[in-house]
């Protein structure tokens, strides 16, 4: 990833940007601060919060017009923040801010001409920034407060003079230098702008000094005269456009941002920079924030009486505030809240990670944590997918030979198992020579229940047929994975290996129609494989329903238990799928109910992405989440995909796979559906089990490996670590072969009895601690594994 690609993920995701309010306010107050702090009872922050932004803060904050209401959208959920009057509370409650020290001067020098609220306010932020300010004002009570909107019927009204009053000592202490009487003559200005002056003619002087036909530039407020600034006198509202509290006048927070606006301008030409650069949010601009009012509850506002806010009127008034954030991703996502920030932090995180050329990749577990399922594009009102960034990530990881080798191993290994002779099936029908369907069950349903592939393709075998009108020939089976794995681990031309076996057996089987179980192989195969027509299970399954009605399916069971429907997150973006799945649930009679999260946005099982390879604790977190949130609606779970299933049954929710439930007697209960998951040895026995069975072939037909006949067994504490360590049996019977055959063995000092032995096949290295029986049965107690080159004195591995 480069800057440009970094800056284009980082501009889709909105958290940084600011709420309505802000984006509104021409100041750019932090009005969520601002709240945050008042309704916590916090006025010394509060106030801190409007003296960092406000320029002559002790008068603004009290004639504040707050153009931010319209924007809050507080006003979608009971009515918008009162903010001008939680300001007046602040600023009576806070007194006068200490005035801030004169700023070292940098020999650079402005005039203003005319003391109007625009020019005081371009006089602060000059004299902020360390400019030399001579302001040239009639006096300094030239009807600014008469011609200002002011809060109508207010007592702050009594006191508005002596506040102006203060301001302006501040600004003679800030070290501007004030001339009162009459403006200078226009040839003056010439003078300045000679000398090198910088020159602002605020509205209440514009008259005076510029012609009608040559207004200033909108966004710089610049003339025909270098260095020379101005700003019209903004129109006046009339009443209908005021909001009822306050009495008619210019708008006092759009006066003074017309002097911050000079003021940038004039630093700017002093400092010999562009005048335009970097200046299209300053003032008012729309807002990209997005925040989900879906909690939030409708609160009324609380009224503002004639005297002010007391104390606790203020704090909850406050308290009204959403502090508007967007996190709608993060909140609906465990592996995104997991590293404690959002997308944008992340996407600079994984660009950091990869312009790392020696040193620790501090962001590798994050990137090979994410199930990529596509919740967070989903959520995201920008389309933000997180799993598309790790995705590229990945890919540049492995190309780059920078991605671990125990992220995905186990993984690509299962993978490469399920792909191999002992465990694929390419054939068609018996007694067919052409199959116009090709049914594909998927790695993890051959691994889970292979039983269930079995009577699933009778019953392809039996229906397809039916619902085509033409005579067609068989229905073939395919049992082989389609390569999802290697697409999650960024290996893309193992990907691209695997998609292209697929479609060899596609081609030598007649280039059958696919109908796929596992939603997972459907999108992949579709995504890789365009060009092969793909159906899914239970689409084919709803066309059986709905031409022959409940014939196909046996007796339907109205089960009365409490059963909540779990979406496999691959079917994400595909609607009918979902709806096929429902159809068929409601066509056996089947009550269930949803959780808040389904359909488009339902949650992965942890599976997805590889997670639970790369960052088990996390994986198993997800599974755990989404599993209490299924039994909290319901006693049992039903899904249809099969590693789903599995996951959620290991996290305690019972789950069925919908093919247990079609493939149901009478008697059946959900108990009998929801058996337990099996474990990683278990699964590869059974894709070698159901190979030989649909093979027709014996379980001796080819010689097995010497290992595989060591008899051995398993203590429970042994077993638990070879599921948690992903270590599977094949694995220790292999150094239990080596150890036998070698004699290389260490006796462990620590536990009499008990020998220790290790075995590298390929790039792990298994540990096997054991005793031997009576029998002389190898006991195994205990297994770990890890990376290292295990070399004896001797040099011998």
């Amino acid at each position: 990833m480069d800057q440009s690609e970094l800056r284009q993920w980082e501009s889709r995701c909105t958290q940084e940007e600011p709420p309505r309010c802000r984006a509104a306010c021409p100041l750019h107050v932090d009005v969520r601060a601002f709240c945050t702090h008042m309704a916590e009872g916090d006025l010394r922050k509060a106030w801190g919060v409007l003296c960092r932004t406000l320029p002559l803060p002790t008068l603004l904050a009290r004639i504040c017009d707050q153009p931010c209401r319209n924007a809050c959208l507080r006003n979608e959920a009971g009515g918008g923040l009162h903010i001008a009057g939680l300001e007046r509370a602040c600023a009576e409650a806070s007194g006068r801010p200490a005035p801030a020290p004169p700023m070292p001067r940098r020999g650079l020098d402005a005039v203003i001409l005319g003391g109007d609220l625009a020019g005081l306010a371009a006089a602060w932020d000059l004299s902020r920034k360390g400019i030399t300010v001579a302001l040239h004002t009639l006096s300094t009570a030239e009807a600014i407060l008469d011609g200002l909107r002011r809060p109508a019927g207010h007592a702050i009204l009594d006191t508005l003079s002596a506040h102006l009053a203060e301001e302006v000592d501040t600004l003679r202490r800030m070290g501007v230098t004030i001339h009162e009487g009459p403006l200078p003559p226009s040839q003056a200005i010439d003078e300045w702008g000679a000398s090198g002056h910088a020159v602002f003619i605020a509205p209440v002087a514009y008259p005076l000094y510029c012609e009608e036909d040559q207004p200033p530039d909108v966004v710089t407020l610049g003339t025909a005269t270098p260095g020379v600034f101005a700003a019209i006198p903004p129109a006046r509202p009339g009443d209908s456009e005021r909001p009822d509290e306050t009495a008619p006048g210019h708008s006092p927070v759009e006066m003074a941002a017309l002097g911050r606006r000079a003021a940038t301008s004039m630093e700017r030409f002093l400092q010999k920079v562009s005048l335009v650069a970097g200046r299209e949010r300053e003032g008012v601009f729309s807002a990209r924030l997005f925040t989900s009012l879906a909690d939030v509850v409708p609160l009324s506002p609380v009224v503002e009486p004639p005297e002010g806010y007391t104390a606790d009127e203020a704090r909850r008034e406050a308290a009204r505030c959403i502090r508007c954030e967007c996190m709608e991703c993060v909140r609906h996502c465990a592996y995104l809240a997991e590293y404690g920030g959002y997308p944008k932090q992340y996407a600079r995180r994984i660009y950091n990670n990869e312009s790392i050329v020696m040193g620790t990749r501090q962001a590798n577990t994050m990137i090979d944590s994410c199930m990529m399922c596509g919740l967070c594009a989903t959520v995201c009102p920008e389309g933000f997918d997180m799993g598309a960034l790790c995705l590229d990530a990945r890919r540049s990881m492995v190309h780059r030979d920078k991605m671990p080798p125990s992220a995905h191993e186990f993984a690509l290994r299962d993978m490469a198992f399920a792909n191999s002779g002992t465990c694929v099936v390419a054939r068609h029908e018996a007694e067919k020579q052409n199959s116009t369907w090709l049914f594909f069950p998927g790695c993890q349903l051959t691994a889970s229940a292979p039983g269930l592939v079995e009577s699933t393709w009778c019953w392809l075998q039996r229906w397809l047929p039916a619902i085509d009108d033409a005579k067609r020939s068989g229905v073939g089976l395919l049992a082989h994975c389609c390569g999802a794995p290697a697409h999650w681990a960024g290996r893309e031309q193992l990907h691209q290996d695997t998609l292209h076996t697929v479609e060899s057996h596609w081609e030598e089987l007649g280039r059958p129609i696919l109908v796929t179980a596992c939603p997972s192989c459907a999108t992949t195969l579709r995504n890789g494989l365009p060009h092969i027509p793909v159906e899914t299970l239970w689409e084919k399954m709803a066309e059986v329903a709905d031409k022959h009605g409940l014939e196909p399916f046996g007796t339907p069971h109205p089960w009365k238990g409490d059963l909540v429907l779990h979406d496999p997150c691959g079917t994400r973006e595909d609607e009918p799928l979902r709806n096929a799945v429902r159809a068929l649930l409601v066509a056996l009679g089947v009550e269930y109910r949803e959780p808040a999260l389904t359909r488009e946005r339902t949650e992965c099982c942890g599976f997805g992405g590889l997670v639970a390879e790369a960052n088990p604790p996390l994986a198993d977190k997800l599974t755990r989440g989404r599993a209490e949130r299924l039994s909290a609606m319901g006693t049992h779970a039903v899904t249809y995909c099969a590693m789903c299933r599995d996951r959620l049954v290991k996290a305690g929710t019972p789950t069925a796979h919908m093919l247990n439930l079609f493939f149901s007697t009478p008697d059946t209960t959900l108990e009998d559906c929801t058996p337990p998951a099996p474990g990683y040895s278990q699964r590869r026995e059974n894709r070698v089990a159901l190979c030989e069975r649909l093979k027709g072939r014996s379980a001796d037909a080819q010689p097995a490996p010497a290992w595989a006949s060591i008899p051995v067994h398993y203590t429970e504490k042994a077993a638990a670590l070879m599921e948690e360590r992903r270590i599977l049996d094949s694995d220790v019977r292999k150094v239990l072969h080596h150890a036998m055959q070698s004699g290389r063995w260490i006796d462990d000092t620590n536990d009499e009895g008990v020998r220790i032995a290790c075995f590298r096949p390929v790039v792990v290295t298994y540990w096997v601690a054991y005793t031997i029986d009576a029998d002389g049965v190898p006991l195994v107690r205990n297994v770990w594994c890890h990376r290292m080159h295990v070399i004896d004195a001797g040099g011998r591995q």
